[in-house]
């Protein structure tokens, strides 16, 4: 029992220990020469465009629920105008960016950790090694930054979606006018609950982007082993970002307010 434990432990740290490596690698490739501008260009697009759809339906329908749930709850204290305020508050601060990083977990982390098993079991890495280029630099870097400058982009679209779909169950179940359903949204939004939605998506893009690079790089064992691969990434990418969001919250809570 006790070598197990043992064991566990070590692969464990060395995990660890790799993960902080390839993140260090690809921070020095971002910040050096060569750029390869083109691969950026084509991760940004198929991290931010190719997930427009599912962040936009995500939010709209969070939103929408957000609504109707919270509006029969302010019933009972007669505060159903304010149902605005609870909504924008909610998917701003907390909502908006953690549900658009669990999707972005899930359709991008499975598909980098993928597309770089896939990679790795072909031997396509080493081949890349033996041409002289730096797989980090080529494939590693361009997926971290495209995930860095995409999820805020996204989370901002599925805020703005979520209370969008807010206003609708507000105006068309709740009954309240739109002009108070928005103004109660203005009055109940702070510059700091701004900067708290928007520094989060910073955080868990740059962690999703990493930790899919990096389960997708020690691929072993064949199809079987990218299959694997595929499910420790959203795995481990969506219990990254809520333990993440945790501590994020905290630190600026301590900061911000």
């Amino acid at each position: 029992m006790l070598s197990l434990i043992e064991r566990w432990l070590k692969e464990a740290a060395l995990e660890a220990q790799e993960y902080v490596r390839l993140t260090g690698a690809a921070l020095h490739a971002l910040a050096t020469r060569p750029r390869y501008r083109h691969d950026w260009i084509e991760q940004i697009d198929a991290i931010g465009v190719g997930s427009l759809t599912v962040v936009l339906l995500a939010g709209l329908f969070t939103g929408a629920a957000l609504a109707l749930q919270s509006g029969q709850t302010l019933d009972q204290f007669g505060a159903r105008p304010v149902v605005g305020r609870l909504v924008s508050a909610s998917m701003i601060k907390e909502l908006g960016p953690v549900l658009t990083a669990l999707m972005l977990t899930g359709r991008i982390g499975s598909g980098i950790a993928a597309e770089l098993g896939s990679m790795m079991v072909t031997d396509q890495i080493n081949a890349l090694r033996a041409l002289g280029s730096d797989p980090v630099r080529r494939l590693v870097a361009p997926r971290v930054l495209a995930g860095i400058v995409m999820t805020p982009i996204l989370t901002v679209i599925a805020d703005f979606v979520g209370i969008l779909g807010g206003w609708v169950v507000a105006r068309f179940t709740l009954q309240v006018n739109s002009g108070l359903y928005w103004s109660s949204v203005t009055r109940g939004l702070y510059i700091a609950d701004a900067w708290m939605g928007i520094i989060k998506p910073f955080v868990f893009g740059f962690i999703i982007a990493t930790i899919a690079c990096h389960v997708g790089l020690r691929t072993r064992g064949g199809t079987a082993g990218v299959g694997k691969a595929t499910t420790m990434s959203v795995v481990a990418g969506s219990v990254a970002v809520i333990a993440a969001d945790f501590f994020v919250t905290q630190i600026l809570m301590s900061v911000l307010y």
